[in-house]
């Protein structure tokens, strides 16, 4: 089988099963069998794949028609320009997340002790340690999660609940994409992200406020006087998670490219 007719072929079983965007999955899967860029299979269509590359990409093919995101098939995801490693054990960073990054850049650019509480991938802990050019803590109540986190470069890693293990006043920021979603939003979600995404990074409650009402006072705990709290927040969230940190100072609310109230962050009083 030719290149071009794996791709076809593959692109038409994706859309039979209504996966989104048959044709450039098929494209990126078969890549991936092929450890190659696109570029490559429109440069050599006429090229015949080799039994063990057809083998993975026609498995690759059925995982993905069965709902398993393309990011935990090929074990990668991109965030804030650099790859990052993922898989059924943290959640899939988002590019909305990003915004957590350039929220903690504009308020703290010369920020030297920075954590991330519920870091999963080591993305945000990674990204910040990379632009601030010091070292961010990263913190997650899940083992596996924090083994992702090492492999994908994460220095400083800390199991705990929260930041019950963090010493009081001892951080200049910070940073965290916790758990938000009520769980009677469960039957609403992709199957994507109901079916594969670690359910402990996803759920909060039944109104998916229960982790920010732990994190917010712990936080001014933890933050030395002036400090800065970062939150990703979940979709009409605002006002509530701002009620919750009523008592902190110079609050912001940055809205993501799509106009949702995404990211709050507030300091410790002086």
């Amino acid at each position: 089988m030719t290149l071009r007719t794996a791709a076809l072929e593959g692109a038409e079983l994706l859309s039979k099963s209504g996966t989104p965007e048959p044709r450039l999955t098929a494209e990126l899967l078969l890549c991936h069998a092929l450890h190659c860029e696109r570029t490559y299979l429109f440069a050599h269509p006429e090229q015949e794949l080799r039994e063990v590359e057809w083998i993975h990409y026609g498995r690759w093919l059925h995982e993905r028609m069965q709902g398993k995101p393309l990011q935990y098939i090929t074990r990668t995801q991109e965030f804030y320009g650099r790859p990052f490693r993922v898989s059924p054990d943290v959640l899939i960073p988002r590019p909305e997340t990003e915004l957590l990054i350039e929220t903690v850049l504009k308020r703290r650019p010369a920020a030297q002790s920075v954590i991330d509480v519920g870091t999963g991938s080591g993305a945000i802990a990674v990204s910040l340690s990379h632009e601030l050019r010091t070292t961010a803590f990263a913190v997650d109540i899940s083992l596996p999660a924090l083994r992702i986190a090492a492999s994908n470069g994460a220095a400083s890693l800390i199991a705990s609940d929260l930041l019950s293990a963090i010493a009081s006043e001892s951080m200049d920021v910070v940073v965290s994409n916790p758990p938000y979603i009520p769980l009677t939003d469960l039957d609403t979600l992709q199957r994507e992200v109901r079916d594969w995404e670690p359910h402990t990074a996803l759920f909060a409650g039944a109104t998916g406020l229960d982790v920010y009402r732990r994190l917010i006072p712990d936080a001014w705990r933890v933050l030395k006087p002036g400090g800065l709290l970062a939150l990703e927040l979940g979709f009409g969230q605002a006002g509530a998670v701002a009620a919750l940190a009523a008592n902190w100072q110079n609050m912001e609310i940055a809205n993501d490219l799509a106009g949702i109230e995404r990211v709050l962050s507030c300091e410790k009083p002086a």
